[in-house]
């Protein structure tokens, strides 16, 4: 079985990787945008402590976090073993004592859903300052174990080198669909047609463009993303926690002495590949709030990415009707946590199986357009 996977981010190359693992002759096509959500991820993955009220994205969300360990496992089976992958727990802080509190009650109620979560353990400014230097003297604190990192370029790359050693093949080259009349036949890329049983679009925020020839409007907008990474010279940071203020901010730490700060979330900026000053601002007050010791740390870079969002905020994920096309899109700030176990589904739905997850809600045709119409089978 012919498949083509377009987009070679984090949830493209979890498709091609699992689908090669099952034997498919598999092709990978990736036009090495820049701003690709997966390059500029932090990497958190820590869905148990969510404020998401949508149930359905909360059971995927917790789902793609507990997938985690089978994923290392399977990769370490294939011989990659970089990640940037480690469970050094999650620190939830606040200036609330009685809320934080009030939260790590809450916390533990959900832990009998999703045992995966770990230990939760309320903490003292003193100890929360053992584990994150950096941080505030007066912060309250709650510690999740279960909380992870993971390096997204690092993890990609290794999914996708994976894919290859089982047979995959890797393109650098803008796609196109190749239609004939209205039939989806396969694609186009570095002028050459491929003929495909199966096309797979995991292309981000540059998919609707790909997928407007099919009469498709895939309803994502790019939100841009800028996250600040920092270096604290001569500082062990390796097993530092991820901090979780309030918001949408956040602070990261990996083995390199780097600590990552984010994000900002805009979403009026287009494809607009700039790190700005009010974006450079908002991170470095918002680090330097929490965490006033990265005050003497090096700005290394700022990286910004497009993350893929829709307008009620779950993914779209599946089949097109009445086409040998599956999509894979709108996975927003969880793509790293939910880009492996949705690219399994993928892969399953790709070779005629059932997915392991209930997908129904994340129907990639749910809003499009009511004059959508509809690509014939071949």
């Amino acid at each position: 079985m012919r498949v083509i996977v377009v987009g070679a981010g984090v949830l493209g190359a979890s498709t091609a990787w699992h689908l090669a693992r099952a034997g498919a002759d598999v092709l990978v096509c990736d036009g090495a945008h820049e701003g690709r959500a997966t390059a500029a991820g932090a990497g958190i993955i820590c869905p148990w402590v969510s404020d998401a009220t949508d149930q359905s994205f909360y059971r995927l969300y917790t789902a793609g976090g507990r997938y985690y360990e089978t994923l290392v496992e399977h990769l370490e089976q294939d011989g990659k073993t970089d990640l940037g992958f480690r469970r050094n727990g999650a620190l939830i802080v606040g200036d609330n004592p009685t809320e934080i509190a009030a939260y790590a009650d809450e916390l533990r109620q959900r832990r009998t859903q999703t045992p995966e979560m770990g230990q939760v353990e309320e903490m003292s400014p003193r100890d929360m300052r053992n584990l994150f230097p950096p941080l505030r003297d007066d912060l309250a604190g709650v510690f999740v174990t279960g909380g992870a990192r993971v390096d997204g370029r690092r993890l990609t790359a290794a999914m996708l080198r994976a894919a290859q050693r089982h047979g995959a093949t890797l393109w650098q080259g803008e796609a196109a669909l190749d239609i004939s009349g209205t039939t989806l036949i396969g694609v186009r890329v570095n002028g050459a047609r491929i003929a495909a049983d199966m096309v797979i679009v995991t292309a981000g925020v540059w998919a609707p463009a790909l997928l407007a020839d099919m009469g498709i409007a895939l309803p994502v907008l790019p939100q841009r993303g800028q996250i600040l990474h920092l270096r604290l010279p001569n500082q062990n940071t390796d097993d530092w926690p991820v901090i979780l203020p309030p918001g949408s901010h956040y602070l990261l730490a990996f083995e390199d002495s780097r600590i990552v700060a984010g994000a900002t979330r805009e979403r009026d900026a287009g494809l607009d590949y700039r790190v700005t000053a009010a974006g450079q601002a908002e991170l470095l007050l918002e680090a330097l709030r929490i965490a006033p010791g990265l005050g003497t740390a090096t700005v290394v870079e700022t990286r910004v990415g497009f993350r893929p969002a829709t307008a009620d905020g779950r993914p779209l994920l599946g089949a097109v009707p009445g086409a040998p096309l599956l999509v894979g899109n709108g996975l927003g700030a969880a793509g790293l946590t939910i880009g492996p176990i949705a690219g399994r589904q993928l892969a399953r739905l790709a070779l005629g199986e059932t997915a392991e997850l209930d997908l129904r809600p994340f129907d990639p045709t749910r809003d499009m357009h009511a004059g959508w119409r509809g690509p014939e089978l071949r």
